[in-house]
């Protein structure tokens, strides 16, 4: 268990691979699947925020009605997560992720024949449950089949996760534009989670019930999170640095088109941003994999956030995509290193999966209050300039929190 606060390299201890261990076939098929199935989990939200302006004229939004289009799902993901543990003594991991998908596949296809706000905010709140099925069953299942390699296993997941956010950004519109109906622009998401559930269970095909069921009953250990303040403030810090992420994919294309930015270039700015979210999302945990110490690698990632809201609150127009793009490596950066935080604290797969459900539990209905407040705060202010100052706010305050997060205290903690 780590006992050392220093931030410099460490030679490996005995959990981790050492640098000359090479990938196996059978790692790789895995780490593919990872890719496919991360890929489904942030269109439902991207692709909304482009077409935000055209599904508020179809369906008589407010603002404050079209921002829970990206505020419910992240609460169901929260509320989601905290249903892991009974979830997986229930079905297993195997069959949770794969009801994940299949509630992701049924939602966004709903949305084809979703004519009003409450049809839309229906299928916001099914999908938003099968991402939270998928984000909290999933760590526990990297964390035991890459123990030796968590950060690369949850870089690449969330570099997944960032990259098809970019996706739904860019193509919805185009897709919209194609068949002339933003219907299609959020329908056709259905399509990835249809590959994915195929190929899941392809990969799974030798688990027999026997597996699954004791998988499950593994699952049931006695440790309660409710009462651990390291959980909440774990919890709270994910919560609130993700806050950034979901305000600016819910509003990011609409502050650029009240600044005269077309649907199409306001898209692309926030497909832009996923870019370097995905990049940094597997990177930044990659760069840290080889320190006890993830806290300067986390103020690394508030810093580049931070850095590129202050260039949206004072020269949005001078270098958006500069900006845009430093405050994406950030959040991506920090998504990813978080959750490989939360897993440094325990090496037993299971407390550590039942740590990262409880912190995204807790993060994503933190996170899912952040867009609502913004719409309030624009309609109030009639900009998004003071939606941005509280963000930068925020991030400063978790700079500070970061500190707490000190090696020695991974063995405390429970």
């Amino acid at each position: 268990m780590n006992t050392h606060s220093s931030a410099s390299p460490t030679h490996p201890p005995s959990d981790h691979a050492s640098p000359s261990t090479l990938l196996t076939r059978h790692d790789i098929v895995w780490l593919g699947a990872i890719v496919v199935i991360g890929i489904n989990l942030r269109p439902l939200l991207t692709s909304i925020s482009p077409l935000m302006t055209t599904i508020r004229d179809a369906t008589g939004l407010s603002f404050y009605g079209a921002s829970l289009l990206t505020s419910l799902p992240v609460v169901a993901m929260g509320l989601g997560a905290f249903g892991a543990g009974a979830l997986t003594r229930g079905v297993g991991e195997t069959r949770g992720v794969a009801l994940g998908l299949l509630a992701i596949a049924l939602a966004c296809a709903a949305r084809w024949t979703a004519s009003s706000g409450a049809a839309l905010l229906a299928t916001a709140i099914l999908a938003g449950a099968g991402v939270a099925a998928i984000q909290a069953l999933l760590p526990a299942v990297m964390k035991q089949r890459f123990h030796a390699r968590v950060p690369l296993a949850m870089g690449v997941f969330s570099a997944s996760i960032m990259g098809g956010g970019g996706l739904g950004a860019s193509l919805s519109p185009w897709v919209s534009h194609a068949a002339r109906s933003w219907h299609a622009g959020l329908a056709v998401w259905a399509v990835p989670a249809c590959v994915a559930l195929p190929g899941w269970w392809a990969l799974n095909r030798r688990a027999s019930r026997r597996t699954a069921h004791q998988a499950g009953a593994a699952q049931a250990i006695t440790l309660s999170l409710w009462n651990k303040r390291r959980a909440w403030t774990l919890g709270l810090y994910f919560g609130i640095v993700n806050g950034g992420y979901t305000s600016l994919v819910a509003w990011l294309p609409a502050f650029y088109q009240q600044r005269g930015a077309s649907v199409a270039a306001s898209g692309s700015l926030l497909a832009s941003m996923t870019v370097f979210q995905a990049a940094a999302a597997l990177l930044l945990p990659l760069a840290a994999a080889s320190f006890r110490d993830r806290r300067p690698w986390l103020m690394l990632g508030l810093s580049a956030q931070l850095f590129g809201l202050l260039g949206l609150i004072a020269w949005p127009d001078a270098a958006p995509l500069l900006w845009v793009g430093v405050a994406g490596a950030g959040l991506g950066g920090t998504f990813s290193l978080t959750l490989v935080t939360a897993m440094d604290h325990s090496t037993d797969h299971r407390v550590a999966g039942k740590l990262v459900a409880f912190t995204q539990g807790v993060g994503f209905i933190v996170a899912a209050i952040a867009p609502v407040v913004a719409g309030f705060v624009r309609g109030w202010s009639g900009g998004f300039g003071a939606a941005w100052v509280m963000l930068a706010v925020c991030v400063a305050a978790m700079m500070a929190l970061t500190l707490l997060f000190s090696p020695r205290s991974y063995g405390r903690w429970r």
